[in-house]
């Protein structure tokens, strides 16, 4: 949260949270803070104030205080919406956790889904799906049957797999996100989905791909475990990450995204019976001005001699699930 994008409720207090943010954008971070400290006495069960109120004494300096702040808004919101256990996590208040609130995450692509498209590939240079789709392409993979999106967003990846998938479908937390995707009349099926808690069940794919999403998962075991039982003997994964080049597995870095380190993958899908086609670092997007450096990630599943004879692919009906 940048900015009040929410309302307090109470005209007054919205009016003087205004003029507090008038006062950092001015570079007053200490008099915005002690500002909107007041003004959350006129509306102290507002979570999305105190949750600013954290980022403003923070970049003050004020870090107790802002952790101060933070807990309110997590106490004044459980499910966590603004993702203030996160921020507790980067100043070392609290332990920081392997994945990130699924209400924050839906929260955020939901607010963001309208701009979506044009933010992240004319603003911020996006280069995931055509980077995903030729990575494919070197692996001699042109067609598929059954195509699984992970975390599909609006469609960006499912319009660079369309002409190559008899059938394609895409799972996102994002209700506003899945709109945006059938609007595109790309998918043969959308599901709202946590990839924290999916459970594939008998689904199965000849390719399974996630764009741009695993920096939202955090700790990588259960969902790659999942992908694992998706994918047909022989298939193929597909994904991007974040780099990081450190000796911990992952980090949860001060944009809120998580970077995964190059080991943890090979390491992981080892783990879940894979084995690595190729692993390319690549500039994924800008931030700030400055290139994000990423992995590109293409692996195969194993393939158990023994049964592959048993191994098919049901092909699913060609019909687009209405979302609620």
């Amino acid at each position: 949260m940048t900015s009040m994008q929410l309302s307090s409720g109470d005209l007054v207090a919205d009016r003087r949270a205004d003029y507090a943010e008038m006062l950092f954008e001015g570079g007053e971070h200490a008099a915005a803070a002690d500002l909107l400290a007041e003004t959350l006495r006129l509306v102290p069960t507002w979570a999305a104030g105190w949750y600013r109120l954290g980022e403003m004494r923070e970049a003050a300096g004020e870090l107790v205080g802002a952790a101060d702040a933070w807990t309110e808004a997590l106490r004044l919101d459980p499910d966590d919406r603004l993702g203030a256990s996160m921020k507790l996590g980067l100043i070392g208040a609290a332990h920081q956790i392997d994945a990130p609130p699924s209400a924050f995450v839906a929260a955020l692509f939901d607010q963001y889904a309208d701009r979506f498209d044009r933010s992240l590939v004319e603003k911020l240079a996006y280069r995931v799906p055509e980077l995903i789709a030729q990575a494919l392409a070197d692996a001699g993979a042109g067609a598929f049957v059954h195509v699984v999106d992970l975390g599909c967003g609006t469609g960006l990846m499912g319009e660079r797999l369309r002409h190559a998938a008899s059938f394609i479908e895409g799972y996102d937390i994002s209700a506003q996100m899945l709109k945006r995707a059938q609007a595109k009349g790309v998918y043969d099926r959308l599901t709202l989905q946590d990839l924290q808690t999916f459970d594939p069940g008998d689904l199965r794919a000849d390719l399974v791909v996630a764009a741009d999403v695993f920096l939202y998962v955090g700790a990588l075991e259960r969902v790659l475990a999942a992908a694992a039982t998706v994918c047909t003997q022989g298939g193929l994964l597909a994904f991007s990450v974040e780099h990081y080049a450190g000796p911990e597995p992952l980090v949860l870095r001060p944009s809120r995204r998580y970077a995964h380190s190059e080991r943890y993958l090979r390491d992981l899908l080892a783990a879940s019976g894979f084995q690595i086609v190729s692993i390319e670092p690549a500039a994924i997007r800008m931030d700030r001005g400055e290139p994000i450096e990423g992995l590109i990630v293409v692996a195969r599943r194993e393939v158990d001699r023994e049964s592959i004879l048993e191994t098919t692919i049901v092909q699913p009906p060609a019909s687009l699930e209405a979302l609620n």
